[in-house]
């Protein structure tokens, strides 16, 4: 029969550990190990140790489940990588224990969540980016010049005395960004004049 290992998480200053241990140490842990978060997550060093020390029929035991993952998603992995090796995995308060047919069909479960998780964020990815191809942008940064500045930049394109390089420093954009946008909107259609009509200016 395996081990019962048990893994303690506290902040610095925010809670006891001592909560913790007693629950693990009521579960049957023979050996506990502790980490003192100091503000990151990433460093784990209790962790590593205790997930290094396991072997397969061992069990992980925590508190609580927000003591061994920083995510849904990294909740996921660690138990998936944690049945990949052939340990069990226990949550007193959720009272999850993935050694039993009920604590696997709850790590199916949050496995499905996040798989779904996953999924929606990929489709409402996808439909944003059709939304915007269908706006005529294909992704990347907005266009830079305004209506007001593409009506400037066209009317002194038009008139030809300057150059595009010159007419980008006038409105602050490079000139690729004025020939992109003359080319993305067409010049507005002008009416012809009658005969013997003068044009307003």
């Amino acid at each position: 029969m395996g081990h019962l290992l048990g893994y303690a998480r506290v902040s610095t200053g925010d809670q006891d550990a001592a909560l913790q241990q007693d629950a693990l140490k009521a579960a049957g842990c023979y050996r506990i190990f502790t980490d003192t978060a100091s503000g990151s997550l990433e460093s784990r060093p209790e962790l590593t140790k205790v997930l290094d020390q396991l072997r397969p029929g061992d069990t992980l035991v925590v508190w609580r489940l927000d003591r061994l993952g920083r995510s849904i998603r990294h909740l996921i992995d660690q138990l998936a990588d944690l049945q990949e090796r052939g340990i069990g995995f226990r949550s007193l308060q959720e009272a999850i224990d993935t050694t039993s047919s009920g604590g696997r069909l709850v790590f199916h479960v949050f496995a499905a969540l996040a798989e779904f998780e996953r999924d929606l964020i990929r489709e409402r990815t996808n439909a944003g980016l059709q939304a915007a191809r269908a706006r005529g942008r294909v992704g990347g940064r907005p266009a830079l010049l305004t209506k007001d500045k593409l009506r400037t930049a066209r009317r002194l394109y038009e008139q030809q005395e300057m150059t595009v390089e010159k007419i980008g420093e006038v409105l602050g954009v490079s000139r690729t960004t004025v020939y992109r946008s003359l080319r993305r909107e067409p010049a507005p259609a002008v009416p012809r004049r009658r005969s013997g009509q003068k044009t307003v200016r």
